[in-house]
């Protein structure tokens, strides 16, 4: 007669079985995390960053009149470079207007002593915090192709934005909001919802819109009666796509957008919800400014901290639409300037110090910048044109020197003359800051291996911290 051996209780299934159930859940959360982004490159290193939000400047902001000081535009104030100059330099300068100065003081500011305008005083105030550059360069100077190039890396509609790249090289943390989100504030830029494209990645990694006013998302409110008929549906159309998706990518993809909006019918509104912030906290960003383009970028920068708190990768914010014609200051310089500064000045401030009060500054880089920067030279008497030649931007937190300026334009601040950048230097830097090499995070498209940097970057270990 065989002998059997006993059976086990339930505790003792239980004692010797809980490693495999742990490895079961761990197998779950890599399917996803492989699902949500099919390629981890083997050259992966710890990043120093885990989210990014991008504070996006539209329309051009004047380095000569905020991160840039010029005591040459003052000398010449209202003459001609040409004749400034002598005769040397007279070549770069054909068919510009005259020499126009900042309308706004300049000081240094901090234990840094960078040169920051009175055009951002909140700014000016957390200088010590910024990794501010001087030297960056792009190649487009009209709006549309700058901004799909600043985004993309490339000057033509339909690639895949830098957000989109970060989604697809890291998956996302979050399981009830996407891995990229971009905050409306009421300016899409030029170039429409492309800046934000997934292009030719999945659609997973597209930039999701939320209005930072009025209602977040369409139809974020189930239309069912309630929660029971809701769950039938979506059991009954599980199934089906079960049954339809096999085997296609773009399907299986959209199934996913799909669910990941049935869930964000319950996290949208917890998002949005500010009651349990402190008053301070409100105060601390502008929630209840007295300007109406302040308390909108208030809304946007605390729901950017509240998104990235909640496991979202890449979070762009776009500026307020506040009647102004956005930094494109081509006349009316103090007025456009002035407004747009007001609006952006304390809340963007007021996340900086949030982030740093919470610890969350160690592992978040903040991005400011416009698609390019504006001449020194007056064109129309009180306005600036577009100027690509050299502009400045800054980043904080993860990963970046505090309390330091890299890179200089000419003495006039109109062509970037010390280690210049490219907009390709600047995302090889952000993929490195996050833990990806950027010459590694490819997709094979149209016959060839494509990358966000092209075959061009460098990241700059200068800035890195």
């Amino acid at each position: 007669m065989r002998n059997h051996r006993p059976f086990l209780s339930r505790r003792q299934i239980l004692q010797q079985s809980s490693m495999g159930f742990g490895a079961l859940a761990m197998a779950g959360l890599l399917e996803k995390t492989r699902a949500a982004s099919p390629l981890i490159p083997e050259s992966h290193f710890p990043g120093r960053a885990r989210n990014v939000i991008f504070l996006f400047m539209e329309g051009g902001v004047s380095q000569v009149d905020s991160f840039d000081y010029k005591p040459m535009l003052e000398k010449h104030h209202g003459q001609d470079p040409r004749e400034a100059i002598g005769k040397l330099e007279k070549t770069q300068f054909e068919n510009i207007g005259k020499v126009m100065k900042s309308p706004w003081g300049f000081r240094q500011r901090g234990q840094s002593g960078a040169w920051v305008s009175d055009l951002f005083p909140h700014m000016a105030a957390m200088a010590d915090e910024l990794c501010v550059v001087r030297s960056m360069t792009s190649k487009f100077p009209e709006h549309t192709s700058a901004n799909y190039f600043f985004h993309s890396g490339t000057g033509l509609q339909g690639r895949p934005s830098m957000g989109a790249w970060a989604s697809y090289g890291l998956g996302k943390e979050s399981e009830n909001l996407p891995g990229f989100v971009v905050i409306n504030g009421g300016r899409i830029p030029s170039g429409g919802l492309d800046c934000f494209s997934n292009g030719f990645l999945t659609a997973t990694h597209r930039g999701s819109l939320l209005n930072a006013n009025g209602t977040p998302v369409a139809n974020v409110n189930p239309n069912e009666r309630d929660a029971r008929s809701q769950l039938l549906k979506r059991k009954l159309i599980g199934s089906l796509n079960a049954t339809s998706a096999r085997g296609n990518a773009e399907l299986e993809s959209a199934i996913s957008n799909y669910e990941l909006a049935a869930r964000m019918q319950l996290a949208i509104p917890e998002l949005m919800d500010f009651s349990d912030e402190s008053k301070a906290t409100k105060d601390l960003y502008g929630i209840d400014d007295g300007y109406n383009g302040t308390r909108t970028y208030a809304r946007e920068c605390l729901i950017a901290r509240r998104l990235i708190e909640r496991g979202v990768r890449f979070v762009e914010l776009t500026i307020p639409n506040i009647g102004e014609d956005r930094w494109d200051a081509h006349g009316g310089l103090q007025k456009n300037h002035g407004n747009n500064a007001r609006s952006v000045d304390k809340p963007i401030a007021g996340l900086l110090k949030d982030l740093k009060a919470r610890g969350m500054l160690d592992d978040t880089l903040v991005l400011w910048s416009g698609e390019f920067g504006r001449t020194p030279f007056a064109q129309g008497g009180n306005g600036r044109d577009h100027n690509e030649f050299g502009f400045s931007l800054w980043m904080a937190g993860a990963g970046v020197k505090p309390g330091t300026v890299f890179g200089a334009t000419d003495q006039w601040g109109y062509k970037a003359v010390e280690n210049p950048l490219e907009i390709h230097d600047l995302h090889a830097t952000l993929l490195h800051l996050l833990g990806i090499n950027h010459k590694e995070l490819t997709y094979r498209f149209s016959g060839r291996d494509i990358r966000l940097t092209d075959v061009h970057g460098r990241v700059v270990q200068e800035l890195l911290g």
